[in-house]
C-alpha cells in the first residue's frame, strides 16, 4: 500500500482568513462601505474555503487546524447571516450590545486557541494574537458605541489580515523552493 501525500490546506485556510479580514477591516477603518465585495468574500473566500480547508485537516488528524479553519469559516457564514438576515426580512437586526457578546465569544474561543499557538511557530502565534485583540477591540466597540476605537480596531484587523497572508505565503513558497524563502519563526519546543 502506498502513503500518500497530502498537501498542507493551511496556505488555503489562512488565505481565506486573511484576505477576507482585511477586505472586512478595510471597511472598519473608514476606507470602504460594507458592499457585496465584503460578504461575497465571507461566503465564499473566508466561509467556504475555510471550512474546506478545515475538512482536509481533519483528513490529516490535524485537530487544531480542523476546529480553527472550520470555526472561522463559520465565524465568517454566521457574520454574513448576521448583516443580510435582516436585509431579507428573515430577522430582527442585531443589537450592537448583542453582537459586542458575539464578539467577545470569539475573543474567548481565540484566546484558547492562541494558547494551542504557543508551541507552534512565531507568525502563526502573531496572527492569533493579533486576532485575539481584534475581536476584544471590535467587542468594546459595539458595547460602548465607540467609533473611534472600531476604526482603530479596523487598522488593528489589517495587520492580523495581512499577518495570516504572509504565513500561508510562506508556507507555499518554503514547501515549493524546499528552504526558508519568508521566515515563520520556527518554534525551538521540544
Amino acid at each position: 500500500m502506498h502513503d500518500i501525500k497530502l498537501a498542507n490546506p493551511g496556505p488555503l485556510g489562512l488565505l481565506g482568513f486573511g484576505m477576507t479580514t482585511i477586505l472586512l477591516n478595510l471597511h472598519n477603518a473608514g476606507f470602504f462601505p460594507l458592499s457585496a465585495i465584503i460578504l461575497s468574500m465571507g461566503i465564499f473566500y473566508g466561509g467556504l474555503a475555510q471550512v474546506a480547508a478545515g475538512i482536509m485537516e481533519f483528513k490529516k488528524g490535524n485537530t487544531f487546524g480542523t476546529t480553527a479553519f472550520t470555526s472561522y469559516g463559520m465565524f465568517w457564514l454566521s457574520l454574513v447571516g448576521i448583516l443580510m438576515l435582516p436585509k431579507m426580512g428573515l430577522a430582527e437586526a442585531s443589537d450592537p450590545q448583542f453582537l459586542g457578546v458575539y464578539l467577545a465569544l470569539w475573543g474567548v474561543f481565540t484566546l484558547f486557541m492562541f494558547f494551542g499557538t504557543l508551541r507552534a511557530n512565531r507568525a502563526i502565534q502573531f496572527v492569533f494574537g493579533s486576532l485575539v485583540v481584534l475581536f476584544f477591540l471590535l467587542a468594546i466597540g459595539n458595547f460602548t458605541a465607540n467609533a473611534a476605537l472600531l476604526t482603530f480596531a479596523g487598522y488593528e484587523g489589517i495587520i492580523c489580515g495581512a499577518s495570516a497572508i504572509y504565513l500561508a505565503m510562506a508556507e507555499v513558497l518554503n514547501e515549493q523552493y524546499g528552504r526558508t524563502v519568508l521566515p515563520i519563526g520556527e518554534c525551538k519546543c521540544n
